[in-house]
């Protein structure tokens, strides 16, 4: 169990209910904000886990764009706009952050990492006296990579100790395996003072021990355990009786 307090970089969000005037229009109508108090981070591992359409990556980008990050993802220092779509929760979040500042960090958002990449090539085809961006992603263009191997170049050569990252859905092009090897990886940066807040639907992903598991549900946000989250509920009653399963789901 690390729990390394010393390098807590996010500490907690409070919501604040005093600035919102409704609660009908989105992102305010989101179960999650209208049940929201604040969440206190763990210090190495937070999951925000639920159904579709519960907020899971609203709150997130909200959480990213209020510590500066570009709201389709990349580094502090990412500044580009492919379709500004965001919400303005950011505007309403209180943010609690450590004594500490991270070394890296690096809000990971999957549906748009593509932007992320093309970014890059663009970023680095100015003319530059300077080092390549992506000399930091590996060298090799993104876009030359499988979906599932770009995003592991970001975890592997852009990822580094000391570091605040926020996932979102990291797992969307990763196999299973290679779902195993981002829990390693995680590990790994956890144990180098890194910290990491996650939201994610896959069971394998959301497994880090003595993590802090917060569901979102229509009756709000609650902590829990991976086995008691809705996601390995349902994927382990599939593989015990899958032919029951079936018979229901592909009956004429």
């Amino acid at each position: 169990m690390l729990l390394n307090k010393d390098t807590q970089y996010l500490k907690r969000i409070h919501l604040k209910k005093e600035s919102i005037a409704s609660y009908h229009t989105f992102p305010f109508n989101l179960p999650v904000i209208k049940k929201f108090d604040q969440i206190d981070f763990h210090p190495n591992v937070t999951y925000i886990v639920g159904e579709n359409g519960m907020g899971k990556s609203t709150l997130l980008e909200a959480i990213a764009v209020g510590l500066g990050f570009n709201p389709e993802g990349g580094t502090l220092n990412f500044n580009f706009s492919s379709y500004d779509s965001h919400s303005n929760l950011h505007q309403y979040l209180r943010i609690a952050k450590g004594v500490n500042r991270p070394k890296n960090s690096f809000f990971f958002r999957a549906e748009s990492f593509y932007n992320v990449a093309t970014n890059i090539e663009a970023l680095d085809n100015e003319i530059s006296y300077g080092s390549k961006i992506i000399d930091s992603f590996g060298g090799t263009s993104l876009h030359q990579l499988s979906h599932g191997e770009s995003f592991f170049a970001a975890f592997i050569h852009r990822f580094g100790e000391n570091g605040l990252y926020i996932l979102d859905e990291p797992e969307a092009a990763l196999s299973p395996l290679r779902q195993m090897s981002l829990l390693a990886r995680i590990h790994e940066l956890a144990k180098d003072g890194s910290q990491f807040i996650i939201s994610t639907h896959s069971p394998v992903i959301m497994a880090y021990p003595n993590a802090k598991i917060l569901q979102l549900t229509v009756e709000g946000m609650q902590e829990t355990s991976l086995q008691e989250t809705n996601h390995y509920q349902v994927m382990q009653q599939f593989f015990e009786d899958r032919e029951r399963l079936l018979h229901h789901l592909l009956e004429d």
